[in-house]
């Protein structure tokens, strides 16, 4: 948790206008959450923060590249992440957080911690299926990729088709679409 402390901004003392916040995040961020999906993260976090008299602005923007293996062959690569976000704080009666764009902090809060907002960018930033590029243009080579070519189904051609033997009652019935 003490690594999690280093994401709280405490905007009391800020003069309000714009601040800047960079963050440098790597696989440590993400053990504190023990989430262990990625092999390494190399990845770059700006937040520009606005403070305004009622209300403060968070515009997250994050990018860089996570180790990730891929989802068909496991092979690990690296995945290229780039996404923003924007958050709205205001100041209420009690801490509501039930919109994800728009954060309600009781009115004597002094601090805001960031953390959870980075982590959910980054790990909603990653594409439900990871696919290696070299399968999207056919350069990997592994035994897992071989192994599945070997026992996938394969496709018949038009030909084989035709020259399969067709139950009689089934040409009858096609028949019947054709002799309108």
């Amino acid at each position: 948790m003490k690594a999690i402390k280093a994401y709280t901004i405490q905007f009391v003392g800020l003069k309000e206008g714009k601040h800047h916040f960079d963050y440098h995040i790597n696989n440590t961020f993400f053990s504190e959450y023990n989430y262990d999906e990625f092999n390494d993260a190399n990845l770059k976090v700006n937040l520009l923060f606005e403070k305004k008299s009622t209300l403060l602005e968070l515009g997250f923007s994050v990018s860089g590249s996570l180790n990730v293996n891929c989802d068909v062959s496991n092979e690990p690569f690296n995945l290229d992440i780039e996404d923003d976000f924007k958050l709205v704080v205001k100041f209420g009666e009690d801490y509501n957080d039930d919109n994800e764009e728009i954060l309600i902090i009781p009115h004597g809060e002094y601090q805001i911690n960031v953390a959870q907002y980075i982590y959910e960018l980054i790990v909603l930033a990653v594409p439900a299926k990871k696919v290696h590029p070299g399968i999207k243009n056919g350069t990997l080579k592994s035994d897992i990729l071989s192994k599945l070519e070997a026992l996938s189904p394969e496709e018949q051609t038009k030909e084989e088709k035709d020259s399969e033997e067709t139950d009689s009652r089934w040409d009858k019935l096609k028949k019947l679409l054709t002799d309108k």
